[in-house]
């Protein structure tokens, strides 16, 4: 008998609603929930791929052992004892810092991870922590630490109000939202232009958003000088409007002083647009009724991404857009809202690497140093590794030369449900049963939606014997560790539990107008979820600023305008640019072992403005080698419109070429590994984040 089952999809931002329909242990069809007050119906191809995910032969379902080179089971027990001995050794002979630990991107798709992680990471006791914020998202969360008070108030745009949004380096047709949670961006996208608002995208290709709107090219890594251009028409046009934050704000003469050199005619010649266009962008800026600025990737991953997110805060602020209806405003999810309540607040530079003196910010170091942290000799160097649901081989700069590092390590264990190009290093292999086997709550990304809802998953299948929860897993890591570091330390209650709790000390504990009570038992009986309402002003309640203000400048900030006035008189490349491209049907790394993913043309391929091939003789699908100083790497080249002359685009995360995996899919469509040409010394250096964007390369016939 078929039975119908409601979830929120985990494997990308949106987190949409599915109707899951099963049979026994069959998946029979997965389709879109129409009742979902989020989603409400939409689905993407990566939802449907749930079923090749749980049905997957390559996922590990028991933990593997490398005894002389070759891959063992060993029982659970074994290897929680295994994994504390190693650490222990190595922690009491060489220091604590000599452990390092790297979380991946899904972490934060995973409740278990999220709840039990810290429980078992925090008995480490090391400073070399590190995560994919920093190569992702790093100056969104210090910009709005140093402004808000806290890594977490990230004021989200209002896409289902406003009336002129301006997007920078962002491709939302295909992320579904990057720190944007908004499934179905297709309709709402729309619906801004329907209602006669404008859409405006500013990137160096032509994206499937930019179709939707007004599209300008830029140059890559230049977005920092178009912005802070546009913050100087505004005040120097009298254009300034501030809504009831411009009680709580300091500086703005300063920033007024800091910006006047940015004209439009000079950011023009370095960023590409024209003087008139960036006059016009922000006149329609300050005179829509409401608006609002968003830049994701494509402006965090270069040399100035930390200043361009605090620009781009500083422009929502001074057109009256932020904290309003239709411009940016903060969620206020179900369980942890950022806020006065909430201790996790950030901090930046309390510590530094031990090589190169990289600033941590929330208890992480900048990825970058990971390589440099391992094969550099000395007190602190990292002799045994951790990761966790992460492959930083191919989504960490010189991914290649951390591969050959990985090898060196004493000891190395990855909590993981596949053997890849990263945990092909380790000593044990410690798999999570399938996600389809646990319940979910999205405790991340609720805090990013452009609707408020709160939704749980109840598990759809029973998990086999021998197979282990990830909260589990941290468990008996924690308590084995523990039981040698001589600790007293107790199991942490399962995700569901402490849910429970949460649910029960948040915001929504009482009814509220139309909002029932949330518990975990309301949720149970109300699968597809329980829609909140829209965004709504609530900063001046929420800052975490130790004076209750905007901190609108930063100290840093100046600095940096200066360091970005010296490169825009410094002589621009004549080469080639590299950047990303997001692919609705992918995520960084974690994907390509799903054939429902893989269907139709490769799409780890090299986009080239027709111009830029004919001058290098190139012609349509030839292999190219890419190189820079860094590496090279071969894929074919593929002839578009949509890209800027001089810009070149490929997907990142790709680069499935070692024989020593476990993914037949992915190792049968391995792409190449775009990292092999992003450089570990190349960082904003005002936060650390690596640089992934505007890369320099030559493009010649392989």
């Amino acid at each position: 008998m078929p039975t119908t089952h409601y979830r929120a999809c985990h494997l990308c931002e949106a987190i949409c609603g599915l109707k899951i329909v099963t049979e026994g242990e069959q998946i029979i069809s997965i389709t879109g929930d129409m009742d979902d007050p989020l989603s409400k119906g939409h689905i993407c191809p990566k939802g449907v791929a749930l079923k090749d995910l749980h049905r997957d032969p390559d996922r590990l379902k028991t933990p593997l052992h490398k005894v002389d080179g070759q891959w063992q089971p060993i029982s659970w027990d074994d290897a929680y004892q295994l994994v504390a001995e190693q650490l222990h050794r190595i922690s009491t002979q060489h220091g604590a810092d000599a452990i390092g630990f790297y979380a991946g991107n899904p972490n934060v798709h995973n409740y278990g991870h999220l709840t039990h992680g810290p429980h078992f990471s925090r008995l480490l006791k090391t400073k070399n922590r590190f995560s994919a914020t920093s190569v992702d998202q790093l100056p969104h969360h210090l910009v709005s630490y140093w402004m808000y008070g806290h890594q977490f108030l990230l004021p989200i745009a209002d896409l289902d109000h406003t009336d002129f949004l301006l997007v920078l380096g962002a491709n939302p047709m295909a992320s579904n939202g990057s720190l944007m949670t908004a499934p179905d961006i297709r309709n709402r996208l729309k619906a801004i232009r329907n209602r006669g608002g404008e859409l405006v995208v500013i990137d160096p290709r032509r994206t499937e958003t930019a179709k939707l709107g007004e599209h300008h090219f830029i140059r890559p890594g230049t977005d920092a000088a178009l912005l802070l251009a546009l913050i100087n028409h505004l005040f120097s046009s009298n254009q300034v409007s501030l809504n009831h934050l411009g009680s709580l704000c300091d500086d703005l003469d300063a920033i007024a002083t800091a910006v006047s050199a940015f004209s439009p005619e000079w950011a023009s010649a370095y960023c590409g647009i024209s003087a008139d266009d960036i006059i016009s962008l922000g006149n329609r800026l300050a005179t829509a009724n409401s608006a609002a600025v968003y830049g994701r990737m494509g402006v965090s991953t270069h040399g100035f991404g930390t200043l361009c997110q605090w620009a781009i805060q500083v422009l929502n602020l001074i057109t009256g857009n932020l904290d309003a209806r239709g411009g940016t405003l903060l969620t206020h999810p179900a369980v942890n809202p950022a806020g006065p309540t909430d201790h996790a607040k950030g901090g930046f530079g309390r510590w530094h690497s031990r090589v190169r003196q990289l600033p941590e910010f929330a208890k992480e170091l900048p990825c970058s140093a990971m390589l440099e942290e391992i094969t550099t000799a000395g007190t602190g160097q990292i002799k045994a590794m951790i990761t966790v649901a992460g492959n930083p081989v191919l989504s960490t700069p010189s991914g290649h030369k951390l591969d050959h590092a990985l090898g060196q390590l004493d000891f190395m264990v990855s909590v993981d449900p596949y053997l890849n190009e990263t945990t092909r290093h380790a000593d044990l292999i410690l798999p999570p049963a399938s996600p389809l086997a646990h319940s979910h709550y999205d405790l991340a990304f609720a805090r990013l939606a452009v609707h408020n809802s709160a939704k749980f998953s109840p598990a759809i299948f029973a998990k086999a014997e021998q197979e282990r929860f990830d909260h589990q897993i941290f468990n008996g890591l924690a308590l084995a560790l523990a039981k040698l570091q001589q600790v007293e330390l107790k199991p942490l209650p399962e995700p569901e539990k402490l849910l429970a709790h949460w649910l029960s000390q948040g915001p929504y504990s009482k009814a509220r107008g139309d909002i029932p009570a949330i518990s975990l038992d309301t949720l149970k009986a109300n699968l597809s979820g329980i829609d909140l309402g829209p965004l709504r002003p609530s900063l001046t309640k929420r800052l975490c600023t130790s004076d209750g203000r905007i901190h609108t400048f930063p100290a840093a900030i100046a600095p940096d305008i200066e360091r970005l006035k010296q490169a825009m008189d410094s002589a621009p490349s004549r080469g080639l640019s590299l950047i990303g491209k997001r692919d609705l049907r992918s995520n960084n790394s974690w994907m390509h072992n799903l054939p429902y993913l893989l269907k139709g043309k490769p799409r780890c391929v090299l986009l080239m403005h027709p111009d830029d091939m004919t001058q290098r003789h190139i012609n349509e699908g030839q292999q190219v080698t890419v190189s820079n100083g860094v590496g090279q790497i071969s894929l074919p080249a593929c002839a578009s419109r949509e890209m800027m002359p001089q810009v070149v685009c490929m997907p990142h995360g790709w680069g499935h070429t070692f024989s020593d995996t476990r993914q037949q899919v992915a190792n049968e469509h391995p792409g190449a590994n775009m990292n092999a040409l992003t450089d570990v010394n190349g960082l904003d250096p005002l936060c650390g984040n690596a640089i992934l964007s505007g890369i320099e390369v030559e493009v010649s016939i392989t």
